[in-house]
């Protein structure tokens, strides 16, 4: 993993961990990264990951063969 800066307004300043989670969330579903590394980006497991994926109404199934080998492979 590699760190990334990113300025978000001040109301947000409390809110580091769900805005992570915001952002792991929607990056699984646009299919920019796996569910394993959504999940390591906010350093939890891939089942508690997928948790945090209802509360944002993403669905856990990804349809992509491409996806489901690379979080095999831990990519």
């Amino acid at each position: 993993m590699t760190t990334l800066t990113l300025q978000v307004p001040e109301a947000l300043e409390n809110e580091h961990d769900e805005t992570v989670r915001l952002i792991a969330a929607k990056l699984y579903e646009s299919g920019k990264i796996s569910l394993g590394q959504a999940a390591e980006m906010c350093n939890m497991k891939k089942w508690d990951f997928a948790e945090i994926l209802i509360k944002y109404g993403v669905h856990y199934f990804n349809d992509s063969a491409e996806a489901a080998i690379a979080d095999a492979k831990g990519i």
